[in-house]
């Protein structure tokens, strides 16, 4: 498996129809079986209201099947503090994942703003 214990993953989930909720996940891999990943982190999810992804206050456990969820997966460096971690729209370049420093993942092309 090239994913290993420790590694922190930003997972995007392919939305199923137009008007599906758009939900992300930000977590450490806690444990390993086959193609089947569990991470502890957080949900960002999509508020159209608001029009800005926001997360999730509680920490959550998800499990990932990597061969089979058609989920868009991003490795993120060791020195993030997931805790830190915030959605923030940034023109011209789009939409970014960051932690305040010097961690900036684009993710411009999963975002209506363009």
């Amino acid at each position: 498996m090239l994913i290993e214990i420790g590694e922190k993953l930003h997972v995007v989930y392919r939305a199923l129809y137009e008007n599906s909720t758009r939900q992300h996940f930000l977590g450490m891999v806690k444990a390993i079986e086959n193609s089947v990943v569990r991470l502890e982190g957080y949900v960002f999810v999509f508020e159209v209201k608001k029009d800005e992804f926001l997360r999730k206050e509680e920490k959550r456990t998800t499990f990932i099947n990597i061969g089979e969820c058609g989920c868009i997966v991003n490795l993120v460096p060791d020195s993030v503090d997931l805790d830190k971690v915030f959605y923030k729209y940034i023109a011209p370049s789009g939409l970014i994942v960051s932690d305040g420093k010097s961690f900036k993942l684009d993710i411009s092309e999963f975002s209506f703003k363009t």
